[in-house]
């Protein structure tokens, strides 16, 4: 019969279980990460290459919007994703007016295979520059 050390096994199973869960949750299932507007703003101070979008109506984007934000509202993701935004691991940040809008179009973005995605509520809570 095979013996095993304890503290070995133990050690192994410490370091090797968590690794199976590494970018899961929920069951395995991808999903986005939710930050909030101070780590968003972070974001977009130290990356490159990020795009922001506004998950809100035309009329609330004219209202102002964050500088360099896309509008693509939440109810046009599945239909527009793909063409406006072809890097699926791109860091991609999403924002609406509270936050509702924006979980859902998050959602839709992992559930299009989109690996980067970062929710960070709405612009009623932004306190940094705003564009009209």
């Amino acid at each position: 019969m095979l013996k095993i050390n304890k503290r070995f096994l133990i050690a192994l199973l410490t370091f090797t279980l968590p690794l199976g869960c590494v970018g899961c949750s929920d069951g395995g299932s991808a999903t986005y990460e939710q930050i909030d507007g101070a780590k968003a703003k972070a974001l977009m101070d130290s990356e490159r290459g990020y795009i922001i979008i506004d998950a809100r109506t035309q009329e609330e984007y004219d209202q102002g919007h964050i500088p360099g934000a896309i509008l693509i509202p939440e109810y046009e993701i599945a239909d527009r994703a793909e063409k406006e935004l072809p890097d699926k691991d791109q860091l991609i940040l999403v924002y609406c007016r509270s936050g509702r809008r924006s979980k859902i179009a998050a959602e839709e973005l992992v559930n299009l295979g989109y690996t980067n995605v970062k929710e960070f509520g709405g612009i009623i809570d932004w306190k940094y520059e705003i564009e009209k």
